[in-house]
């Protein structure tokens, strides 16, 4: 544990990516316990164990130990930010003799075991574990509780790393520690050795990723050497056949198989030894529906006959991974596609669909195309040099995302928040309003945008010209301006002003505009009438 604090320590303190990446090669060779390393793969990759302390008894066990009252431990904890860092300030170290040098699984294992237990015994495990670390071993050990565990580390970058240490290429990393494993159940070599793949019907692959497009279309040379699709705005996704078996996987690596039923009927139609990448998306008569409503099915245990109606989900496939049970990524995309084209039209199953090739014959061609994004449900378009092959994580050069120009609003601020991570002691989340008459209706929330200085800025006003508190919340005077980007507007039962966004960010700060300047509730809902579905 004392190990992988260090290194939590190290990574966290850096803004170097090659400061992380030497702080996690430094600890993947010198780690003797076998099974730690795993769960630091696991951890850095976006596994967490589950939560069996909930926050309400871990800060009622904190401040017992550090002997304070209730509001002065929720003072400190405004004034951080961080449950976690809070917690791990107040606590008192133990002295040097006091200390156990536990390896971390030991307490990984130890939380999830807890999960029946009685408060008696969690409240037992927390205490013992408290007493017998230093500060950082603390601070590390509550955000293994609190599930808030994020320290500016990418999974490429530990990729990286264990690439450097096994001297295997970092694709076949990637590739090894995908899909659906325990870390509680598997050893670093039934992980990373070569049977990993083999063994696991279910593995996918890693993901494909484009960088945006930033400079002139000409750049890329011959437009002939070019593939254009739609760039949907799904679930980006992968559907397996294998062993008979039907498996489907999102972006983030989750599981999601059970979360659509409408795929169940492709287990019996597609053949064996097939893996393809594509978008899930709602869609009806193979044309694709509002984000929104995919959102509607997310994070549901169990999807309603009506649900199933209104949100109906498609499989938009726009490449062949795998054919027969071999690896097809290493083969230009024209073939991949025409193989693909060929799978997909000879099965004609509605929920699964081919994500049209936008044929064009210049770049000011495409450029007009691209007017018509919304009105095809997309963000614009995919790029892809058609010679190129199928690589692992975001990479520059054959693969580009050009995506539309956001929608914008002027907005004011009303709410701020402090922000979690290095942002803890700023506030950086904000609630915006729009006027509806002489009120200030709220409509979005947004924590991005603004440089460091900006923040700063923002954070000085608001300690200036807070009005009421509601626990961490404050309540600023309406008087600074920002213009809001987002990507798309659908109607919101859910939210007071009725609408809801789709990824709202700060673009502006309208230093020129005064607050009786900023957009109405009329306009946003003349922005949902064209641009809403």
């Amino acid at each position: 544990m004392r190990q992988f604090a260090e290194l939590v320590t190290q990574v966290g303190s850096s803004t170097k990516t090659n400061d992380k990446l030497d702080a996690l090669v430094a600890y993947f060779s010198s780690a003797v316990d076998e099974k730690d390393k795993v769960w630091v793969i696991a951890l850095f990759s976006g596994r967490r164990p589950k939560r069996a302390v909930n926050t309400t008894q871990l800060a009622t066990y904190a401040i017992e130990v550090a002997g304070l009252p209730f509001w002065l431990f929720e003072e400190s904890y405004h004034t951080v930010g961080d449950l976690a860092e809070t917690i791990a300030l107040l606590l008192p170290e133990s002295a040097p003799e006091q200390q156990h040098a536990e390896p971390l699984h030991d307490y990984i294992e130890g939380l999830i075991g807890l999960d029946k237990e009685s408060e008696e015994v969690k409240k037992g495990f927390i205490l013992e574990s408290w007493r017998g670390m230093n500060r950082a071993e603390q601070f590390v050990f509550n955000k293994l509780i609190t599930g808030g565990f994020r320290i500016g580390v990418s999974q490429s970058v530990m990729v990286n790393a264990l690439a450097k240490v096994l001297q295997l290429e970092s694709s076949v990393i990637a590739h090894r520690i995908s899909g659906q494993w325990d870390p509680a159940l598997i050893s670093f070599e039934e992980l990373l050795g070569e049977h990993a793949v083999t063994s696991d019907n279910s593995k996918p692959y890693p993901f494909y990723l484009a960088y945006a497009i930033e400079d002139d279309l000409s750049t890329l040379g011959d437009p002939h050497d070019w593939q254009a699709e739609w760039k949907w705005d799904g679930i980006r996704g992968q559907i397996i056949k294998r062993g008979g078996e039907l498996f489907v996987w999102s972006r983030g690596e989750g599981l999601m198989t059970e979360k659509f039923p409408e795929y169940h009927a492709l287990q019996t139609i597609l053949p064996d030894g097939l893996v393809l990448d594509g978008e899930i998306i709602p869609a009806v008569d193979g044309k694709p529906l509002a984000f929104a409503l995919l959102q509607t099915r997310i994070g549901r245990k169990n999807v309603t006959k009506k649900q199933l109606q209104e949100a109906p989900i498609a499989f938009f496939a726009y490449d062949l991974l795998e054919y027969e049970g071999e690896d097809w990524r290493g083969r230009p995309l024209t073939e991949r596609r025409a193989r693909l084209e060929e799978i997909v039209k000879s099965l004609h199953h509605p929920t699964l669909l081919l994500s049209d090739i936008v044929p064009f014959t210049s770049w000011e061609d495409l450029a007009r195309l691209r007017e018509q994004s919304r009105e095809m449900g997309a963000e614009g378009f995919m790029l892809k040099k058609k010679s190129s092959t199928y690589q692992v994580g975001r990479k520059r050069g054959d693969w580009w995302k050009w995506k539309i120009d956001p929608l914008v609003i002027d907005a004011v601020m009303i709410y701020a928040q402090k922000g979690a991570g290095r942002r803890s002691g700023l506030y950086t989340d904000y609630t915006f309003a729009v006027r509806d008459g002489d009120k200030l209706v709220p409509f979005t929330k947004a924590y991005s945008g603004l440089t460091d200085k900006e923040f700063a800025q923002v954070d000085a006003f608001v300690k200036r010209n807070s009005l009421e508190k509601f626990g961490p919340v404050r309540t600023v005077k309406p008087e600074l301006v920002f213009e809001i980007a987002f990507e798309g507007i659908a109607a919101s039962s859910r939210h007071k002003s009725g609408v809801a966004l789709r990824f709202p960010r700060m673009s502006r700060w309208r230093r020129d505009k005064k607050p009786e300047e900023i957009n109405t509730l009329e306009d946003l809902k003349k922005m949902l009438e064209v641009y809403g579905k």
